[in-house]
């Protein structure tokens, strides 16, 4: 369990996962997973930013609100997405990320439509938070 993100198969689709000493770590690593599957999210430029805010008390629901809210933010301003940023208070959750508008020159992958309830789970194994689901793509 070295990973802190990454990627798995399932059937059409893609699973996301992030790892982190807490729940909001684990979702910025869970949503750099998830824009990889669209570009190299280290070859975008952190030239504009999103922000949102959201209340959910619960871990796993705050996951697809965070993905989700990631994806639509970011389809409404056609940009891609390279740096995410969250905090959390009890039920309040603060979201940012960075990118640029795509570009000639960032590679497009694969299109993710949303994060969905498939596979969800939220979880701690000792000091370690993992935060996984399934894409839609």
């Amino acid at each position: 369990m070295s990973e802190t993100r990454g990627t798995f198969e399932h059937g059409a689709d893609f699973g996301v996962f992030g790892r982190g000493p807490d729940p909001a770590s684990a979702f910025r690593e869970a949503a750099h997973a998830m824009f990889a599957l669209m570009t190299d999210p280290d070859a975008v430029q952190p030239l504009q930013a999103i922000a949102f805010e959201f209340e959910e008390a619960d871990l796993e629901i705050a996951l697809v609100r965070y993905l989700n809210g990631l994806l639509s933010h970011a389809a409404d301003r056609k940009l891609a997405l390279g740096r995410f940023a969250l905090e959390r208070s009890g039920a309040h959750w603060k979201a940012a990320a960075q990118g640029e508008p795509w570009r000639e020159g960032l590679e497009r992958g694969t299109g993710v439509k949303g994060a969905t309830l498939t596979m969800l789970s939220v979880t701690k194994d000792g000091g370690t938070w993992d935060a996984r689901c399934v894409v839609d793509v």
